[in-house]
């Protein structure tokens, strides 16, 4: 059926030519002219930064800022992540999100997800931008909010011209102040962008195959260490699948979400604001979710194994309990509500909060326990 599909959509020149050309310049251009002039720490330098800012434009910007609005953003911060998203040449940011909004949507389904990952690695990384495939049409009716705003209107009736000055105009620049307008124009040009384009393909392609799913097996998202050191922390992306209005995807202290602490940053400098955070039972609920699945799985794989009966059993206890902590929570975060708006005492607010903390405690342990349980199943 994709033999099919890939047979019948018309090919897309303008993607395929920028591809080809980048890719032979990044393999051939880039290494002999180093070979031959070799390059100076100036534009090893340039070549980093740049690479970082189209990366945060991307994961920052355009991803958690436009197409989620995971968190408010100052008109200045927002023209930056225009700027060095039309660098990063993945489109304006009002296609990007309305492309992204539409695989959330639509994850996995081949015909309507833009880059399905069930239609293999190819497909989802690179080859749904080479054809002009019906998935790939873009539905601007998902980003009204984003066509009402000036600076993303801007950008998008700009983007070619804008594109050519932060890829050629940019580099040139800097290259002229170095020294090197050749040199530049290959490393921060040419080099810096096919890499950053296949680290944000990454995400469309290897982080729907390669990974674990603690949150959610019902899609094809994983979350993967590895990936998110190389993509600014959008590696966490079955956690983004499940709670994709969250600004962050590494939601653990100790994960790796350069992305994160970038908007965090801004949050301290005054250029960020309203920061989205999933309540931390919902998290924990969702990967006890997860764990009863897995487990229930698991002893139906066995239906006559005798020692099993006591793991039965302990699992059934644990779903209880588990089931009455969201009751209890659901109840208090309604009593919470009602308190706010009958603006009552700063007492009741604590208590509910401190029980509501509490019942978070207890899943974590909850979750602790299960997944002892899980490992008398493997």
């Amino acid at each position: 059926m994709t033999a099919t599909r890939s047979t019948k959509a018309p090919r897309n020149w303008v993607t395929t030519l920028m591809f080809v050309l980048t890719t032979a310049g990044a393999l051939v251009a880039v290494p002999w002219y180093g070979l031959a002039h070799g390059y100076s720490a100036h534009l090893w330098v340039w070549f980093a930064v740049l690479l970082a800012a189209n990366g945060l434009a991307i994961t920052c910007g355009y991803h958690r800022l436009f197409a989620h609005s995971t968190y408010e953003a100052h008109p200045l911060l927002r023209a930056v992540y225009l700027l060095f998203g039309a660098m990063a040449l993945q489109n304006s940011a009002l296609k990007w999100s309305a492309d992204h909004r539409v695989h959330h949507r639509y994850i996995d389904d081949p015909e309507r997800d833009p880059y399905c990952a069930k239609r293999g690695f190819w497909y989802s990384h690179i080859g749904w931008m080479l054809r002009n495939y019906p998935s790939g049409e873009s539905d601007f009716s998902t980003v009204r909010d984003l066509q009402r705003d000036p600076l993303v209107a801007w950008q998008h009736r700009h983007y070619l011209a804008l594109a050519l000055a932060m890829n050629v105009g940019l580099p040139m620049l800097l290259g002229w102040a170095a020294g090197d307008v050749v040199g530049m124009l290959l490393l921060a040009g040419v080099l810096r962008l096919v890499i950053s384009h296949h680290v944000t393909f990454f995400i469309n392609s290897l982080a729907h195959i390669w990974g674990s799913q603690p949150y959610t097996d019902g899609n094809t998202a994983r979350d993967n260490f590895v990936l998110a050191f190389l993509t600014y922390g959008e590696g966490y992306h079955n956690f983004h699948h499940m709670f994709a209005h969250d600004y962050r995807n590494g939601v653990r202290p100790w994960q790796w979400d350069p992305s994160k602490w970038f908007i965090r940053a801004m949050q301290g400098l005054g250029l960020a604001r309203n920061l989205k955070q999933v309540p931390w039972f919902k998290i924990q609920r969702a990967m006890l979710d997860a764990q009863f699945q897995r487990a229930q799985e698991r002893l139906a794989a066995h239906p006559g194994r005798a020692q099993l009966e006591h793991l039965r059993k302990r699992i059934a206890e644990e779903y209880e309990a588990f089931c009455r902590a969201v009751s209890t929570w659901s109840d208090l975060r309604e009593q919470l509500a009602q308190a706010k708006r009958a603006v009552a005492e700063r007492w009741e607010h604590s208590t509910i909060q401190q029980r509501l903390r509490e019942l978070e405690y207890e899943l974590r342990f909850q979750h602790r326990r299960m997944r002892l349980l899980q490992a008398q199943l493997d």
